[in-house]
């Protein structure tokens, strides 16, 4: 098994099939956003790959999906407290290889990864199969394994994002064949050692690295896989919806967003001010941010004038430091692609208010904020997954709404006002798959979550994802007191 040492933490480089370390005669480098240092040759799957992940996956799903539903759970619950013991290395490594804030991710997300596989560790234990009686029969609805099911997880927070995927399969009952995104790829590694340590079955839990095109597109083909779960682009999407649909594989897909962030009259306005500023959180490489700054035409100076004064206060720096608030983006040809964006707006006559250059000799990219010239401009209605948000205002109510509502998107919204009425009213009307009023990423995990229009298709999270990654079985018995 080939091994790499990323920040003093052994990594694994390889893939993991059948609970055996499998390489390949090619392979892909990965390099981290700090200086673009070359952390690690990965092992780059093909459709050979691809075969034999499922042909594991196929055979661990037997072992698996007979597992009692504590044995699962007392699997799963190991698997969390591994994640505990080894929070301070996954930290280090996702950070390297990706960027995220190593004290966010410490404090932040591999505790929520651990925390992924205890919520669905117990939702499984403390479920009850719906049981009714009518038309004199006993009707009761059961939830059996679909099958083997494959994950592919994007490169932002990934490892959060994956065990936020994975755990709702496994606990389902299903195996898995986990595909990470090539850009960072090695926090799946260390998850993957973890699978083994807690003692999952060979080929409950598959790793397979590669490019997307190569091996990721084999896999969804493949007849043999049951479910497909899948967050990243629209683009990417339409490709797996289509392998999906030949194989009539049921498929979800969050597909990021274009979030409204809609501040009223009445609002708090520096506490908005502060968030509306704190959207730059992870350079804007978070599908949920709120990047439309939709602010009440009176106030719009005073909270332009707050969001200014907490913006400003923002660090640009190492992400190992504990003074750094934002870190820079994850890869060079994201940065390339975010200041496309800026400079196009630019050139269309939009009014670049702050920002709007990248940090020279960095991957960093100035926290930017544009007054765009109309609300059909590519900044308002495309993502553009960077720290770029516009500014816009509104009469009324009614315009809000109508704004808010504007694009194609429908992931996540923001509403900032004191009134409990306009809230419930705005809410109801603003098409989202879910709307925060006056905080943000804040969360049951057993809500659903999930977007409308092409921010996906689908919902996660608590029973949703569960009946999802399950075929549903109603089973009807006669009842003999009729008889």
């Amino acid at each position: 098994m080939a091994r790499q040492d990323v920040g003093g933490v052994s990594v694994p480089t390889d893939h993991l099939i059948g609970g055996e370390w499998v390489s390949s005669p090619r392979r892909f480098e990965t390099r981290s956003p700090m200086g673009w240092e070359h952390l690690a040759d990965i092992a780059r799957g093909d459709e050979a790959t691809a075969a034999a992940a499922v042909d594991a996956a196929v055979v661990g799903f037997q072992a698996w999906g007979a597992f009692s539903v504590e044995h699962r759970a007392d699997v799963l619950h190991r698997l969390a407290d591994l994640i505990e013991a080894y929070n301070d290395e996954i930290a280090l490594v996702e950070t390297l290889d990706m960027g995220f804030l190593y004290e966010s991710m410490k404090q932040r997300l591999v505790a929520r990864g651990a925390l992924n596989f205890r919520t669905y560790a117990d939702l499984i234990t403390e479920h009850e199969n719906h049981t009714w009686d009518a038309k004199s029969m006993r009707n009761q609805v059961q939830r059996m394994p679909a099958g083997p099911a494959v994950v592919i997880t994007p490169w932002n927070a990934p490892f959060m994002l994956s065990t936020w995927k994975l755990a709702p399969a496994l606990a389902a009952g299903n195996s898995v064949i986990h595909k990470p995104a090539e850009w960072s790829p090695l926090s799946a590694a260390l998850l993957a050692e973890l699978t083994l340590e807690a003692g999952f079955p060979p080929g409950a839990y598959n790793l397979v690295q590669g490019i997307g095109e190569e091996v990721g597109a084999a896999l969804v083909a493949d007849p043999r896989v049951r479910r497909i779960t899948f967050t990243g682009s629209p683009e990417t999407a339409r490709h797996i919806g289509r392998a999906a649909a030949a194989n009539i594989v049921p498929f979800t897909a969050e597909l990021g967003g274009k979030g409204p962030f809609l501040v009223f009259a009445d609002a708090d306005l520096d506490a908005a001010a502060h968030r509306a500023a704190w959207q730059f959180d992870d350079s804007g490489q978070v599908c949920l941010a709120g990047t439309r700054l939709l602010v009440y035409a009176e106030v719009r100076d005073e909270f332009l004038e707050r969001f200014h004064h907490h913006a400003d206060a923002l660090v640009l720096g190492d992400p190992r430091d504990l003074t750094t608030d934002i870190a820079p983006l994850a890869h060079p040809d994201h940065r390339d692609r975010v200041h496309g964006f800026v400079e196009r707006a630019r050139a269309a006559g939009d009014v670049i208010v702050r920002g709007g250059q990248p940090v020279k000799n960095s991957l960093h990219y100035e926290p930017t904020l544009i007054q765009p010239a109309s609300n059909d401009s590519e900044v308002v209605q495309r993502e553009i997954f960077g720290p770029v948000l516009t500014l816009q205002t509104f009469a009324d109510e009614d315009e809000a709404i109508a704004l808010a509502n504007s694009t194609d998107y429908g992931l996540s919204a923001q509403i900032w006002t004191s009134s409990q009425i306009r809230a419930e009213r705005v809410g109801a009307a603003v098409r989202a798959g879910l709307v925060w009023v006056n905080t943000f990423l804040v969360r049951d995990l057993t809500a659903p979550f999930g977007g409308c229009g092409i921010s996906g298709i689908g919902r996660e999270g608590g029973d949703y994802a569960l009946d999802f990654h399950s075929d549903l079985k109603t089973l009807m018995i006669l009842d003999d007191s009729t008889k």
